[in-house]
C-alpha cells in the first residue's frame, strides 16, 4: 500500500491478503470469457449497502481500539465521498455485518477480496485486520492502510500486480526484502501479493496507476525496469488517486432515486447489457408462495435478490452461472404485500442472443 516521502515510510509494513483458491473454471473456456469472470467475480452487485462491525473488545481488539477506529472511520469517509452506488454503514451486530473489522496486533493488514468476504472466513470471523497502530502509520496520516483494505473489500486487487504497468523485478532483492523485517513473508506471500500478475485483458480502465491507493511503495533496488522507477523506485501520493475515483465509479455508478421497472410473474425482461453493466427490477408479490427468479440465455450473469425494509436492502440470496452452461436461479417464498429488488449483473453474453430475466 502506499507509502509517502517521509523518512520512516520505507520501513512500514504491507498488507498481505489471506490464500483464498482461485476459482475453478473449465478447461475450454475462452481466454475473453475467463478474464471477464476473473475480473467480476469478487465485485458487488452495484446499489449494495455493505455493512461492517468492529471488534471492540476480545482477542482481535486492541487496548486503543477507539483511536484505531477513528482512524478506520476516517477511510470510510474517503471513499463515501467519491460518491459510488455501495454504501457503507457500521453496525451493532456481527451476525448481520458482511465486513467484520479486527485489530489483533503483530497479525498485519489485510482484507478478503470482494465478495469472498460471504465464503470464507465465517459469520464470526474477522474478514479484515489491522494489526499494527495506525496511529503512528506515516502513511496519509494513518488514513491510506484502511483506505487500501476498504479498496480490497470493494473487489480491487494490488495495482503493482497489473501486468500493464510492466515491472520487471529483481526478484532476488524482491524475495530478500520482504523475507525481512518489517514484513517476515514467506515465499508463497512474496509471489501472491507482488509477483503474481492478474490477467492483462481487462474491461476497462486498466491502464497502470502507480499513484493508486491500491499500490505499494518499492524502493529502487527492487526494480530492474521501467525508467525511471529503477533508479528513483515507486512512491504513490496520499489517498485515492483520480484513476481509483474513476475505476471505482465504473464499476460502482452513483445511484439515484426513482421507481424501479416491476419484473411482473412470467413476463420476461430482454437484457441487453456490455460487460459489466446491471439491471435492476422491483418484485411486489400479490400473493405468499414460493417464487423462482432466473436469467435465459448464453450468459455469464449474478443475480441476487433483496428484501426492502423501509428503504433499507437486506440481502435474501443470490446465485452466480459464471464459467458454467446453466442459468441463475433463486427460489425463494415471497410476502405479499412486501417489497423485494432484483439485481442481474452480466460478465459477458457469449451466445449470439441477449440474456433475459423473469420471474414466475
Amino acid at each position: 500500500m502506499p507509502m509517502t516521502d517521509t523518512t520512516n515510510a520505507n520501513d512500514a509494513p504491507n498488507c498481505s491478503l489471506p490464500d483464498v483458491p482461485a476459482r475453478e473454471l473449465p478447461d475450454d473456456i475462452s481466454p475473453h470469457r475467463e478474464h471477464l469472470i476473473r475480473e467480476l467475480e469478487k465485485k458487488w452487485v452495484n446499489g449494495t449497502k455493505l455493512r461492517y462491525y468492529y471488534f471492540r473488545e476480545g482477542e482481535n481488539s486492541t487496548d486503543d481500539v477507539e483511536a484505531q477506529i477513528e482512524k478506520v472511520d476516517e477511510a470510510f469517509d474517503r471513499w463515501r465521498e467519491v460518491n459510488i452506488g455501495i454504501e457503507f454503514e457500521e453496525i451493532d451486530s456481527i451476525d448481520e455485518a458482511e465486513v467484520r473489522i479486527g485489530f489483533k496486533q503483530g497479525e498485519g493488514a489485510w482484507s478478503y477480496v470482494g465478495r469472498d468476504v460471504l465464503e470464507y472466513p465465517g459469520q464470526h470471523e474477522r474478514t479484515m485486520n489491522f494489526g499494527w497502530d495506525l496511529t503512528t502509520d506515516p502513511r496519509g496520516g494513518g488514513v491510506d492502510t484502511p483506505i487500501h483494505e476498504i479498496g480490497h473489500t470493494l473487489g480491487f486487487p494490488h495495482e503493482h500486480q497489473n501486468p500493464l504497468a510492466g515491472i520487471n523485478w529483481n526478484e532476488r532483492e524482491v524475495y530478500e526484502y520482504f523475507s525481512g523485517s518489517p514484513n517476515f513473508w514467506s515465499t508463497a506471500q512474496i509471489q501472491r501479493n507482488i509477483l503474481n500478475q492478474f490477467m492483462a485483458e481487462n474491461i476497462e480502465g486498466s491502464d497502470w496507476d502507480p499513484n493508486s491507493i491500491m499500490h505499494y511503495s518499492f524502493l529502487a533496488p527492487l526494480i530492474e525496469g521501467p525508467e525511471p522507477y529503477n533508479e528513483q523506485g515507486i512512491s504513490p501520493e496520499d489517498g485515492l488517486s483520480e484513476v481509483d475515483k474513476d475505476r471505482a465509479k465504473t464499476f460502482y455508478p452513483a445511484t439515484y432515486g426513482g421507481r424501479l421497472p416491476v419484473l411482473e410473474p412470467l413476463k420476461s425482461q430482454r437484457l441487453t447489457l456490455a460487460p459489466g453493466e446491471q439491471r435492476d427490477f422491483a418484485v411486489e408479490p400479490e400473493a405468499t408462495r414460493d417464487y423462482t427468479i432466473q436469467t435465459f440465455g448464453h450468459s455469464d450473469a449474478v443475480l441476487v435478490l433483496f428484501e426492502d425494509q423501509d428503504g433499507d436492502l437486506k440481502y435474501v440470496a443470490g446465485d452466480d452461472d459464471s464459467g458454467t452452461e446453466r442459468n441463475t436461479r433463486i427460489t425463494r417464498r415471497l410476502y405479499a404485500g412486501r417489497r423485494y429488488v432484483v439485481r442481474v449483473r452480466i460478465y459477458l453474453n457469449w451466445g449470439t442472443t441477449d440474456t433475459a430475466v423473469m420471474l414466475w
